[in-house]
């Protein structure tokens, strides 16, 4: 039994947390993100054995991967008789650099494993799996409901989809999303350290409806940047390259989470924007097509 799904990355702005309910599927944030064209691919071969067994690899090389490990167990839990997995991730974009890669290998993971059980779940039924994994293993909160739907949205309720409300920005095919990332920051830590999340919560309260009654790109990047700020958690390398950004009259902001700027922007400024990363030499840069249409089995 085999399948393959795709997710997009997602890049969050801003949050705040949700995490207090005891059933995860109510668990989440609100906030506000974009998903983009590359992601996560992942295929899965199925077969019937004597024991559960899973074996996970990541571009190639084999990984203990918890989140992915955490879906693959759902699952089985789900069916009857023993079976040996093989899941490949194939991502491509930067791992824990602010691209919520664990939610998207998650989801295309329990689209994948839907589709080769035969389980006939429906998509949003098999999208709130892959929320309960990172919920459980404190990998995201609000990645997965945003790479479910994919686009430019604002999560108004928090939750796993199918239970957080969103509202789609509408935005052109015009735009893109340029990035410079430099180096991996632990989504863990920040959740689970108390100062971090006292801030987060304190300085993301009200934004989503702030946005929500004027929402624009534009607008989405105004509000992010004035979350970062507040938050503390520019490091000088990505402080140097934002005031450049700023002097060309172009509005970047941190990925939420990772040592990563970001910004939407449109197609005829990219050259403009990559001359300055380049100048920079911090880090490394990447252009990428929003993405529309959300998770999807191929």
């Amino acid at each position: 039994m085999k399948a393959e799904a795709f997710s997009p990355a997602h890049i969050t702005g801003f949050f705040q947390i949700f995490d207090k309910e005891a059933d995860p599927l109510r668990v989440g944030s609100k906030g506000a993100g974009v998903s983009v064209s590359s992601g996560v691919t992942t295929s899965v071969l199925v077969k019937k054995s004597s024991e559960n067994s899973i074996k996970i690899t990541i571009n190639g090389q084999a990984k203990s991967a918890a989140v992915s490990t955490q879906v693959v167990k759902h699952f089985l839990s789900m069916v009857g008789g023993s079976h040996r997995i093989l899941v490949a991730h194939h991502v491509d974009v930067p791992i824990g650099q602010g691209f919520g890669a664990s939610g998207a290998g998650a989801l295309s993971l329990a689209l994948a494993l839907n589709e080769a059980f035969n389980l006939n779940l429906a998509r949003i039924e098999a999208a709130q799996i892959a929320h309960i994994a990172e919920v459980k293993c404190k990998t995201g909160l609000g990645t997965v409901i945003g790479e479910t739907f994919g686009g430019l949205e604002i999560r108004l309720k928090p939750g796993a989809p199918g239970i957080g409300k969103i509202q789609k920005i509408p935005i052109s095919q015009d735009y893109v999303v340029a990035c410079l990332h430099s180096r991996p920051m632990s989504t863990k830590r920040i959740l689970t350290n108390v100062t971090h999340r006292r801030n987060i919560n304190k300085t993301g309260g009200g934004l989503e409806a702030e946005l929500a009654a004027h929402p624009t790109p534009a607008r989405f990047m105004m509000i992010s940047r004035k979350f970062a700020e507040h938050l503390g958690l520019i490091s000088r390398r990505l402080r140097t390259i934002l005031d450049e950004t700023d002097k060309a009259g172009l509005t970047f902001s941190m990925a939420m989470l990772g040592e990563s700027i970001f910004t939407i922007v449109k197609r005829k400024r990219v050259a403009q924007v990559t001359q300055i990363f380049d100048k920079a030499l911090l880090g490394n840069t990447l252009i990428m097509n929003i993405d529309h249409k959300g998770a999807r089995v191929l």
